[in-house]
């Protein structure tokens, strides 16, 4: 596997540098840790600009490289830096097509409610942009186990299938735990409670049949995910859920203290993506970290 690790030197990006050296990597994996030196607007004039410029790369971007790779020399990957000097929200993603890379890598800050809107811009514009999936790191929220947990929310859809499929190709232990979470939205989920009484026996029967279809549907969304996983993987749980989707996923995630939330991303873009995909949702507010990943077209 090829992995590109973006690093700006923040304890974030070590963080995600840290995790790295959870995974059971091979000799014939290859990681790239890649710092992009970004432009900074300058007062004075333009031939001061990029001597200042070249001195920050050959003075703090080697440290920046330096600092990631002695965290990544337990891995038995191979390791390569590289410094480019622009837009990260850019090159990150240009070298990862550039170099068919697999995965993605960064830290992420974590921050929940309004702030995640807009601080963090990087990492969303990179998951946003990229065609390939992009794991991104958060700070450990519980005392680490000893073994990856992972919850893989799926509906069943192409992109979902294909993150799923995706996690059997990135290096874990044999350890690892996933748990494949189907989340149902009720019929009765766009009913005010106040009406629900007033219903009564008249949906009930309604209910009863939708309810076995719908679980019915949840279980085979949920073998089918546990048929290509197992696999790679031995220790996998399934899980149906009630209510709406992001709330039920990062509510799980937090209970069994998962440490990734994988979950596949159909490629929206804009305000439509940033508003209505369910992958923005769970890279926001998620206190774990979040595996993104991508349809091929």
């Amino acid at each position: 596997m090829k992995i590109l690790l973006a690093t700006d030197g923040s304890e974030y990006s070590e963080g995600a540098a840290k995790f790295l050296t959870q995974l059971n990597f091979s000799s014939d994996d290859e990681i790239t840790i890649l710092h992009v030196i970004s432009w900074v607007p300058f007062k004075y004039d333009k031939e001061s600009y990029y001597s200042s410029l070249k001195q920050i790369k050959q003075e703090i971007g080697p440290k920046i490289l330096d600092s990631a790779a002695n965290i990544l020399k337990p891995v038995r990957a191979k390791i390569v830096t590289k410094i480019v000097d622009g837009s990260p929200e850019k090159y990150i993603v240009n070298v990862a097509v550039d170099s068919d890379m697999d995965m993605i890598v960064m830290g992420a800050r974590g921050l929940k409610g309004i702030k995640s809107l807009i601080i963090g811009s990087v990492t969303r514009s990179v998951t946003i942009n990229s065609p390939k999936p992009v794991l991104a790191i958060k700070p450990q929220q519980h005392e680490e186990s000893g073994k990856v947990k992972i919850l893989f929310a799926t509906d069943g859809s192409d992109s979902a299938n294909e993150t799923g499929r995706f996690l059997t190709k990135i290096p874990f232990h044999d350890d690892t735990e996933i748990t494949i979470v189907n989340v149902i939205r009720t019929a009765l989920a766009d009913i005010p409670g106040k009406y629900v009484t007033e219903i009564g026996d008249r949906i009930k029967d309604v209910m009863e049949k939708a309810g076995s279809v719908e679980l019915a549907e949840s279980e085979k969304i949920i073998n089918h995910a546990r048929e290509y996983l197992s696999k790679r993987y031995t220790n996998i749980n399934g899980l149906t859920k009630f209510g709406y989707r992001a709330i039920e996923i990062l509510n799980t995630a937090e209970t069994s203290k998962s440490d990734i939330i994988a979950v596949g991303c159909r490629g929206l873009k804009g305000i439509k993506g940033m508003m209505r995909s369910l992958s923005r949702n769970i890279l926001n507010h998620s206190t774990c970290s979040v595996l993104i990943g991508k349809t091929c077209k």
